[in-house]
């Protein structure tokens, strides 16, 4: 019995023992195994929080770029509102420039000063040689004028030619006179013709003339703006008329002058004149200059 009982005990232990060992083989590959997994996990969370600070860096730049974009959107609108600006300024800029030049682009003038012929006149009813009868006076070779006229602007560059040089068309009215003298036979009072006494009555020797011309002006912009005619056609109305009834004389004009702008469209200028027309025109020579002033109304 002693001796079953202690078997019992030996096989008891031996058992105890090889549960005690299994348990401890299970527990170290459980273990092993535990440890591959922490090794694992740990490897994934170390590759996930790569992941996560690439993608934080990634977010990082895409915060700066969105920073920089920002700034570059703004400096574009800055770049844009100054150019607007620049814009608004420089329409402004035309505005005026065009007003200042369109008042330039037309000019009414009215004239007047001295006038002078380089013959004296005759004619019908003064010195003639046709009726030498009574009186026989020739006309003053000074006299005055008085006239109007307008400038109309063609080009601003003489068609691109000259810069700053304007070609203007000129058409003028102008009047001039030389006096009053005794008349000749004809203009007796009755005529000595029907055999009245000697009773001259007075003869104003006048002239009416009209021209067209091409008027350069220079200093396109300036106030001030000298110019010329190099040539202009002219037609003159003389009074009393020639010894041949003839009251039409044609010729050229040439003409230098300068105007300046006061204020606003107002001008004012002076300009000398020259009339060819070549000899007499039925014993009547009209050829003279004019030198003077003028008022212009820009418009």
């Amino acid at each position: 019995m002693y001796h079953f009982c202690h078997k019992m005990r030996l096989i008891t232990n031996a058992i105890a023992g090889l549960f005690a060992m299994s348990s401890l083989v299970v527990s170290s590959q459980t273990f092993a195994q535990s440890s591959a997994k922490t090794h694992a996990l740990e490897q994934q969370i170390k590759v996930l929080e790569s992941q996560l600070k690439a993608i934080r860096q990634e977010l990082d730049h895409v915060k700066e770029r969105t920073v920089q974009d920002e700034q570059e959107i703004r400096k574009v609108k800055e770049e844009v509102a100054r150019e607007e600006q620049e814009v608004k300024e420089i329409k402004v800029k035309h505005e005026e420039i065009y007003r200042e030049m369109a008042r330039r682009e037309r000019l009414l003038f009215f004239r007047g000063g001295y006038a002078h012929n380089l013959q004296g006149r005759n004619g019908s009813s003064l010195q003639s040689n046709v009726v030498p009868l009574g009186a026989q006076e020739a006309g003053d070779n000074d006299g005055w004028y008085i006239g109007a006229g307008f400038d109309w602007n063609l080009t601003r560059d003489v068609w691109g030619l000259l810069p700053k040089t304007s070609v203007f068309a000129e058409l003028m009215f102008e009047y001039k006179k030389f006096g009053t003298v005794q008349g000749n036979a004809l203009a007796n009072a009755p005529s000595q013709l029907a055999g009245g006494a000697l009773n001259p009555r007075g003869v104003t020797v006048s002239q009416f003339t009209v021209s067209a011309a091409p008027k350069i002006k220079f200093m396109e912009g300036s106030n001030f703006r000298p110019w010329i005619i190099p040539a202009g056609f002219a037609v003159h109305v003389v009074s009393p008329t020639t010894e041949s009834i003839t009251y039409l004389a044609p010729g050229m004009m040439f003409a230098a002058g300068a105007d300046y702008r006061i204020w606003k469209e107002f001008y004012v200028g002076v300009d000398a004149r020259y009339h060819e027309t070549f000899g007499k025109t039925d014993g009547v020579n009209v050829s003279g200059l004019t030198a003077g002033a003028y008022l212009g109304i820009g418009f």
